[in-house]
C-alpha cells in the first residue's frame, strides 16, 4: 500500500533526504504540485479531491483567490512582513477587524496575545499564563484530547503514541474522562466536580481546565452543551481558568466561528491557530480576558509571533466570509448534507458504523483500524484524500474546505462510499 500512485517519478529522494518522521507523504505517496479550492493536482495531472484541508488549516480551500489578492498587494507594497511584536498597520487592522466582525456581535471582549506560529506554541503560552495567574501547577485535561507535541502541550495530550515519543512527560497534568467516555449513563462532569472539590481526592486544585469542544485527533468526539456548561462552572467553582482549544475546530469548522458558541460559553482563554490565517500561513494567538492578562512586558515571547503577512491574509478571510452570518449558515447546510449522506452509507451496511461530529467536522467510525486504513487508501487510489483519527486510527475524518461546492462534495462522498464497499468485500472475502 505504500507504492507511488500515478507519478512518473518515485519518492526515493525523500527517503534518502528527509527524516523518518514524515507522515503524510507516506499516506499519500505522490507529488502534488498545484492546488486550488478543494482540488489538488499531482505532477502528472491527476485530480484529487481534498477532504483533509491541511488537517484543518485550509478552511477556505487552497489558494483562495480573494485572500491571495490581499497577500500579493501587501507584498508588492514593501510593507513590514516580520516585525516581532512591533506596532504595524497590518496588526492593528487585524485586531480591529476581528473585534468588529467576530467579538463584538457575540458579546465577547478579549485581548490578543500573538504567540509562536503553531498551535502547540499557543497551548504552551496558555498553560504558562494560567499557572502564573493562579499560582497553581496542575492542569486538568481529558481522555482522547490532543493539544500539540511540544513538551508542555504533549503532557496535556492523552495519546500514548505521542507521549511515549517525548520520553518522560512533564508533571502537572491530570487526565479526566471526557463527555461520554464512561458511557451515556455516566455524567463525567459531576465526577470531575467531586474529585476537584474533595480535598482528600488526591487531585491538586487546578490552574486550568483545558478542553476541545469537539476532539479532532481523538476521533471526532463531541461534547454536549450541558456537559460543557458544567465544566465551565466547575472551573469557576474551583478557581481554575477555563481554556478552550479551538485550534482545529475554530474558524467555522463546526458551523459557528467558535466551537463553543452553541453552548454560550465565555472561556478565560481561547487558543487559536490552523485556519486563523485563512491561507495556510503560520499564525497562532490567544484570546485572553483582560483580568487574566497579567504578563510583564517580554515575559513570554517568540521570534515569529504575529507574522504580518499572515495577519493580512487573516484579515482578508474575516472580511470575505465573516462580516455576515450567511457563511456560517452555508457551513451548517453543507454539514447537514454530509451527515445525511454518511448516515445513509452506514444504514446501507446495517448500521454497523457510526457517524459523529458537528458542522463540517465529521468522523465515520469504521470500528476497526483495518477497515479505516484500507478505505482511506482505496479512497486515495480513486482520487480522494481523507485522514484517519481516533485512539486506534479507526475513524475516517472528513474535513472538506468550508467553501467546497456541492458537486465536488458529493463526488468526494461517492468515492468514500465506493472505497468502503470495496474494502468490506476485500476483508470479508474468504482466504484461499
Amino acid at each position: 500500500m505504500c507504492g507511488v500512485i500515478g507519478d512518473s517519478r518515485n519518492l526515493h529522494a525523500f527517503e534518502a533526504l528527509e527524516s523518518n518522521v514524515r507522515l503524510y507523504s507516506r499516506s499519500f505517496p505522490t507529488f502534488f504540485n498545484r492546488a486550488r479550492g478543494s482540488i489538488m493536482l499531482t505532477e502528472d495531472g491527476r485530480r484529487v479531491i481534498d477532504f483533509l484541508s491541511g488537517a484543518g488549516v485550509l478552511n477556505y480551500g487552497h489558494n483562495n483567490h480573494q485572500i491571495k489578492a490581499a497577500i500579493a498587494e501587501y507584498l508588492a507594497s514593501d510593507a513590514v512582513v516580520h516585525g516581532l511584536d512591533m506596532a504595524t498597520p497590518a496588526k492593528l487592522e487585524f485586531m480591529e477587524t476581528f473585534n468588529s466582525a467576530i467579538l463584538s456581535g457575540r458579546g465577547l471582549r478579549y485581548r490578543f496575545q500573538f504567540t509562536g506560529p503553531t498551535g502547540a506554541n499557543a497551548v504552551e503560552a496558555a498553560l504558562k499564563l494560567s499557572r502564573k495567574v493562579t499560582g497553581r501547577q496542575n492542569v486538568v485535561s481529558f481522555t482522547h484530547g490532543y493539544h500539540g507535541l511540544s513538551l508542555g502541550a504533549v503532557a496535556a495530550t492523552s495519546n500514548r503514541f505521542h507521549r511515549t515519543a517525548s520520553g518522560p512527560s512533564l508533571p502537572g497534568v491530570t487526565f479526566m474522562p471526557y463527555d461520554g467516555y464512561l458511557g451515556p449513563g455516566v455524567d463525567t462532569a459531576e465526577y470531575l466536580r467531586k474529585v476537584l472539590l474533595d480535598k482528600s481526592s488526591g487531585i491538586d486544585s487546578p490552574a486550568a481546565i483545558l478542553l476541545e469542544c469537539v476532539q479532532g485527533e481523538g476521533g471526532i468526539n463531541v461534547a454536549g452543551k450541558g456537559w460543557l456548561q458544567s465544566v465551565e462552572a466547575i472551573a469557576k467553582e474551583t478557581g481554575a481558568l477555563f481554556i478552550v482549544d479551538d485550534i482545529q475546530m475554530g474558524c467555522g469548522r463546526t458551523g459557528e466561528f467558535f466551537s463553543f458558541e452553541f453552548a454560550g460559553l465565555l472561556p478565560d482563554i481561547v487558543v487559536m491557530s490552523k485556519s486563523l490565517s485563512g491561507y495556510g500561513l503560520p499564525l497562532s494567538m490567544l484570546l485572553i480576558k483582560e483580568e487574566v492578562d497579567v504578563w510583564q512586558p517580554g515575559e513570554h515571547t517568540s521570534t515569529f509571533r504575529g507574522n504580518n503577512l499572515a495577519l493580512v491574509s487573516a484579515t482578508a478571510a474575516l472580511n470575505t466570509y465573516w462580516r455576515t452570518r450567511s457563511f456560517s449558515q452555508d457551513v451548517k447546510r453543507l454539514g447537514k448534507l454530509m451527515r445525511s449522506r454518511l448516515e445513509a452509507i452506514s444504514f446501507k451496511h446495517g448500521n454497523r458504523f457510526s457517524v459523529r461530529g458537528r458542522g463540517m467536522a465529521l468522523g465515520f467510525d469504521c470500528q476497526t483500524p483495518e477497515i479505516a486504513k484500507t478505505t482511506a487508501y482505496k479512497s486515495f487510489e480513486k482520487g480522494l484524500i481523507v485522514e484517519r483519527c481516533g485512539p486506534a486510527d479507526q475513524v475516517v475524518k472528513l474535513f472538506p474546505a468550508l467553501t467546497i461546492d456541492s458537486e465536488t462534495l458529493s463526488q468526494g462522498i461517492e468515492i468514500f462510499e465506493e472505497s468502503l464497499a470495496e474494502t468490506l468485500k476485500l476483508i470479508s472475502a474468504p482466504v484461499i
